[in-house]
């Protein structure tokens, strides 16, 4: 029996976003340390917000992943496939029209 690959895809749209922002840029915005003095020390004054490190926090479009099966053979065509899927499920909109391979497993 041929060996087949479990292949893993997400569905690219236009207004995606994938964006790093450090935790300095985020506690330094006004609106964000007003809300979190309010949620958590709220009525206490003279308050000040620090972190020991700067921590990248990252902004993304949660994604729904979607797989399918395919021969060992087609490996090369793999995009090509996923992209057949995604139109075979209609998962390709008109902001939606490209895919992303996420993971690419062996199932003995």
């Amino acid at each position: 029996m041929e060996g087949m690959i479990q292949v893993s895809y997400t569905v690219m749209c236009k207004n995606d976003i994938n964006k790093e922002i450090s935790l300095s840029e985020v506690l330094n915005n006004e609106k964000v340390a007003k809300a979190i003095k309010g949620e958590f020390a709220k009525g206490l004054r003279n308050l000040a917000l620090s972190q020991k490190e700067d921590t990248p926090i990252y902004i993304k479009t949660k994604k729904e992943v979607y797989e399918f099966t395919a021969s060992k053979n087609d490996f090369a065509d793999l995009l090509e496939l996923a992209e057949e899927d995604a139109r075979k499920h209609k998962r390709l909109k008109k902001e939606c029209d490209g895919v992303e391979l996420i993971d690419i497993l062996t199932i003995d």
